[in-house]
């Protein structure tokens, strides 16, 4: 059979859709697992390598798909398999994500749940590219037939890659864009059908099935709330998806609770001991804090807390996320938390990655304060790196006080050692302290500054709920079963921290 020039461009198109589509999916379970066990690298590890071993499979068996010579009728059966391929991997790429999530609300096997996923949406993805080429080869030859489809399903990765993180992921969210993207695959057979005579059967199949995931896309949300509902144990009142993490706020009678990709960031009902305990001792070292740089920190609870200084001057929030802010500005449960501290005139907010702009500020700054998450992914753990101190530490006023959170000293305690022994490698005079929260246990802090601190001289003069000014001396005693040392600095080259934080101890939080 001859191909036509549309049918050939039909069947490049089909390349790109196809590899499109599979980038997409891969990112799609690496970014959920990432969310459900926060292990990004392995997570992404898993979902990429396995997927792309499928294919490799995949690859191997198209080999077995329409064996015959005669040239017509093995057309015929090339086309029909590809729609096949097309149709299976439509209603899989949407449903399959959401099945990895019931694995995970269940307490199941999720990694093995991964693998299954990756490994069944990998071989079919697999499959595509040496059936389009077959076909296209009995036309034009293998040469021409390689480049061409080549070329388009590299072009599709590209589209792909792209339009998962910057399109699909913050406008639709990760259920809805599962739908989305096998929709695509079935919308292809539809206009495969519409062109080659031998699938004109499978026209209306594609058109339904793409029809149907869209309209399941919408679907997805409720059911995947449910889903999620069942992972807090206490009724959602807000989820969004940002570009950069999961957002949930939860509430039960006066407990409101902020997760971010699944990682309890605050309770209502404790919260102002771990505030209290990250501002007010940095606040203090530095006696007079005028001018004072938070990082992180986008709920505006530690806001609240360095707002109540009547010395302070201005305060720059630098946040990743906007979205945290805008949450933090307006749901009234923030609000009565935060008490409104970013409408107060001495905020400045600003919006980027703290590891990027912190260092090129134009001011320098009396108490620098870092509230990130814990250094559980490599993303993370650059901003606990000795690169990133040294940098910061030119924002510092020479009696400036720089403080940090720094993961729980009981159930991490290699991250906490490990985040004094890096400021201590580029020559500060290192406090580590520790609280306790209930909400999190044991919770670590380190305090840091060019001269030695004396904390028994440290002054409160500000109304607190917890600390006093008689406590801030023992907070820096450790107890017995907390050791510094032997551990290594945490490098940008090298960031060791991530294995500290993923401690066994935190199986049994």
């Amino acid at each position: 059979m001859t191909l036509k020039r549309k049918q050939r461009n039909l069947l490049l198109s089909a390349a790109a859709v196809s590899s499109g589509c599979g980038l997409a999916a891969e990112l799609l379970l690496g970014t959920l697992a990432s969310y459900l066990v926060g292990n990004q690298a392995l997570a992404f590890g898993v979902a990429v390598g396995v997927f792309l071993a499928a294919m490799g499979i995949g690859s191997y068996l198209s080999q077995f798909v329409a064996p015959g010579e005669n040239r017509v009728e093995q057309h015929r059966q090339l086309l029909t398999s590809l729609a096949a391929v097309e149709l299976a991997i439509a209603p899989l790429t949407a449903l399959l994500p959401l099945g990895l999530f019931f694995l995970f609300v269940i307490d199941s096997s999720l990694w093995l749940g991964l693998f299954l996923v990756t490994l069944i949406l990998g071989t079919l993805a697999g499959l595509e590219v040496p059936i389009l080429t077959r076909i296209i080869e009995q036309e034009e030859g293998v040469k021409d037939a390689i480049a061409g489809v080549l070329a388009l399903d590299y072009l599709g990765a590209l589209v792909g890659s792209l339009a998962f993180p910057v399109l699909l992921l913050p406008f639709l969210g990760l259920f809805p864009t599962a739908a989305v993207i096998g929709s695509f695959p079935a919308f292809m057979v539809f206009l495969l059908g519409r062109s080659f005579p031998e699938l004109r059967g499978w026209a209306i199949r594609g058109l339904l099935v793409g029809i149907l995931l869209l309209a399941f896309a919408p679907l997805t949300i409720p059911i995947s709330d449910r889903l999620e509902n069942q992972l807090y144990g206490a009724p959602v009142v807000a989820r969004i998806q940002s570009p950069y993490q999961r957002i949930v706020l939860t509430r039960w009678g006066q407990d409101v609770r902020l997760f971010l990709n699944g990682d309890l960031q605050f309770s209502t009902l404790d919260e102002y001991r771990y505030h209290e305990s990250l501002v007010h001792p940095a606040m203090a070292a530095n006696g007079d804090p005028r001018n004072v740089l938070l990082l992180g920190a986008g709920d505006g609870m530690a806001l609240r807390e360095v707002l109540k200084w009547p010395q302070v001057e201005n305060v720059t929030v630098l946040e990743l996320d906007p979205t945290v802010v805008k949450l933090a500005k307006n749901h009234p449960a923030l609000l009565r938390a935060n008490q409104n501290a970013f409408a107060d005139p001495r905020v400045t907010v600003k919006y980027g990655d703290a590891f990027k702009i912190a260092p090129e500020l134009a001011e320098t700054f009396d108490v620098i304060i870092a509230d990130f998450p814990d250094p559980d992914e490599e993303i993370l753990a650059k901003l606990y790196s000795q690169g990133y101190y040294r940098r910061l530490l030119f924002r510092l006023n020479p009696g400036g006080v720089f403080v940090t959170q720094a993961s729980s000293p009981f159930f991490a305690p290699r991250a906490f050692a490990s985040i004094v022994a890096t400021l201590e490698s580029i020559d500060l005079s290192v406090h580590p302290y520790t609280v306790n929260v209930p909400s999190f246990g044991p919770w670590g802090f380190v305090m840091a500054a060019r001269s030695p601190l004396k904390p028994e001289q440290f002054q409160l003069p500000i109304s607190t709920r917890f600390l006093t000014a008689e406590m801030l001396p023992g907070l820096f005693q450790l107890p017995a079963d907390i050791q510094l040392g032997n551990v290594e600095v945490n490098r940008l080259s090298h960031p060791v921290i991530v294995r500290y934080q993923s401690d066994w101890r935190w199986n049994t939080y």
